[in-house]
This record gives C-alpha cells, structure tokens and sequence, in this order.
C-alpha cells in the first residue's frame, strides 16, 4: 500500500533537515523487519545530525552552551515496516517552539512509502542542573532558517 507523501514535502526546505539511513541486519526482529525501537534511534540520529550540521555537536552543547536536549514525550505511529538493506530516509522539522522546547514532525520514509510518523517533543535543560533552561536564540536561528 503507497501513502500519499505529497503533505509530507515541506514547501520550505529550509526548515526540513533530511538524512539517510541504511537497515542492518542487527536492526532487524526474527521476522526481519525494523524493530519497533529502533525507529526512535534513527530519529533521534537524525536530530542530532541536524543540530551537528547546524554547527552544534553535542559537547558544544553542553560545554559552550551548557545546553542538552532531552525527549520530554512523542506520539508515533507505525505505518509499514521497513526491511533489512532498506534505504531509508529520516525527515525532521520544527513545527513549533517555545522558550525552553522543540515540537518536531518526524517522518521515515522507505521507497516512497510512509514507514511512520512521530511528533517529538524536546525540552532544552541545562547540562549541569537537568532544570529547564531558554533554548540559546543562535540554535533556534540556525534549526529555523539554514538548514
């Protein structure tokens, strides 16, 4: 079954971050499909990936800025399943932010097929005391306009 992927292009790609995943066998449950968990991995891969394009590395973040993002909840859904040596693609955009968190859209895409779809809530905390902290303006401004 092919979902309809047209709502999923973001009109603004400078808002959408885009990466690539290959499935590994170790990925994979005895039926030889993702396991369910590892679905989160690629998106929280993917996030990282988006913040380290932006200039931002995680000990950046928690050294120079002292600053890390922590999943505070997520909705997903599961659609099809994605097989061992499938090429997938992880795509990621703010669709909302507030002082301390990042409401992301996250979509896994295989061979044109909706594989799933979450929306990830990160809070920013800061790197010392775990307490909710303002998301430093520069990493709001690179996550929403340049990349």
């Amino acid at each position: 079954m092919m979902a309809d992927l047209s709502n999923l292009i973001s009109k603004d790609t400078a808002t959408m971050h885009q990466w690539p995943v290959r499935v590994y066998y170790e990925d994979t449950d005895a039926g030889g499909v993702v396991y369910h968990s590892n679905y989160l991995k690629y998106m929280e891969r993917a996030r990282t990936e988006w913040l380290r394009s932006a200039g931002f590395s995680q000990p950046v973040l928690a050294n120079d800025l002292a600053a890390v993002f922590v999943v505070a909840n997520m909705s997903i859904d599961f659609k099809a399943p994605a097989r061992f040596d499938d090429q997938l693609n992880i795509q990621s955009r703010i669709l909302e932010s507030t002082g301390t968190r990042f409401q992301f859209e996250q979509n896994i895409i295989g061979d044109d097929v909706l594989i799933c779809s979450a929306i990830v809530n990160v809070v920013c905390v800061d790197s010392v005391t775990f307490k909710p902290k303002r998301i430093p303006e520069q990493i709001k401004a690179k996550l929403s306009y340049d990349n």
